[in-house]
């Protein structure tokens, strides 16, 4: 087996980073700390505030050790004007808080933040088109549910338009959140002194590209210099209740190229990766090492306020995956926390482990040799070397 690309003593890559220059500031606060590289629209560095981290006093590169990180599939949070949740969205979190709660926690935000622009891609006349946006103030919601960071690399961040992804944008910045996904972005954050790259990935022109796998390994190999680990956000996969197998070769989706999710994730690792968090179907998929870093391909739909998404079946199971990983990307455990929307289409924990079952089973059948294991109560370990 090749050596991993991060696989380097947290100090080495230390060295790396200052020596390369490739971050404007490496910023340390308590919490987590933010810099976005070539966002566009972005506003430059900033800082977020307390989110889901753990308060924490960062650590030197010498102290740090082991980090959490948390993620979820799809989020809606309702669809304004007629479909929002009850009491406005006051307390959508609630019930799954303890499942999120990590160093860094991490959510694909599958729809903007913002007034009508008067620009929503479905005309009068359209058919089968489906547009959503939530009132700004909703990131209010994520902020209060813990979360550090939201993907916007998906089908729907373009929904209202360019001004619509900036408002998106400006409404999380505006609650103290960070996001990723668009074109040659790479959003470093600062968790407890470990310097963690996000990038989001899709097949649409407003983020960073899920079919052209050479400029892909470009970002992720910037995203390497620029850090010591590497989160990849990516929206592929064909949709609907029957998309729950990974096979290899590209999938389609009214015509769309969707990607090629095993091809692009092992490329993605190849290039520097240390996780890959897929989403885009709307239902679970298995889960897979690679080179020692796991591939999520698909973590379902989490939530959707106002009954915004099809809860019916498979459809309405979602999970939170948490993993923890040293400096150098090395794997230190991890677990999955089934989910399911309820009536109000609100995420909340699964008594019955319905997605826990199901991900057991996909990831065995999908991948007898390198699947991922699944205890009784959610534990995840890599497969054991035959």
């Amino acid at each position: 087996m090749r050596a991993h690309p991060n696989t380097l003593t947290f100090a080495t890559r230390t060295r790396r980073l200052l020596s390369a220059g490739a971050l404007l500031a490496v910023l340390v606060v308590t919490g987590c700390g933010a810099v976005d590289s070539g966002a566009p629209g972005s506003g430059g560095a900033w800082q977020p505030g307390a989110g889901g981290g753990t308060g924490a006093p960062s650590a030197s590169p010498t102290e740090a050790a082991a980090i959490s990180l948390s993620a979820t599939g799809d989020i809606l949070l309702g669809n304004a004007p007629n479909r929002l949740p009850p009491n406005d969205g006051a307390g959508f979190f609630d019930e799954v808080r303890p499942e999120l709660a990590a160093d860094l926690v991490m959510g694909n935000l599958e729809e903007p933040l913002t007034v009508d622009t008067g620009t929503g891609k479905c005309g009068n006349d359209s058919t089968n088109c489906y547009q959503f946006r939530a009132p700004p103030e909703y990131a209010a919601h994520l902020r209060d549910g813990g979360f550090n960071l939201l993907n916007l690399a998906n089908n729907h961040g373009n929904d209202f338009g360019a001004k619509g992804l900036e408002n998106t944008r400006q409404a999380l910045e505006q609650y103290e959140l960070t996001h990723t996904g668009a074109p040659d972005q790479i959003t470093v954050i600062d968790v407890r002194g470990v310097q963690v790259a996000v990038a989001g990935f899709s097949s649409y022109a407003w983020s960073n590209p899920l079919t052209d796998i050479p400029a892909a390994k470009e970002v992720v190999t910037k995203a390497a210099e620029q850090a010591d680990l590497v989160v990849v956000q990516v929206h592929m996969g064909a949709e609907g209740a029957d998309k729950t197998r990974v096979k290899p070769g590209t999938e389609l989706y009214l015509g769309e190229n969707r990607g090629d999710p095993v091809r692009f994730a092992k490329a993605m690792i190849d290039a520097g990766a240390d996780l890959i968090i897929g989403h885009g179907p709307h239902v679970l998929r298995g889960m897979e090492f690679y080179q020692g870093r796991l591939i999520a391909y698909s973590l379902g739909n989490f939530a959707g306020g106002g009954n915004t998404f099809n809860r019916s079946g498979k459809l309405g199971w979602g999970g939170v995956l948490k993993v923890s990983l040293q400096p150098d990307g090395t794997w230190d455990g991890g677990s999955f926390a089934s989910t399911f929307m309820n009536g109000s289409g609100l995420p909340a924990t699964d008594p019955d482990d319905r997605g826990l079952g199901l991900v057991r089973e996909l990831s065995a059948a999908d991948f007898p040799e390198t699947g991922a294991i699944f205890d009784d109560l959610g534990q995840i370990s890599p497969p054991q070397p035959s």
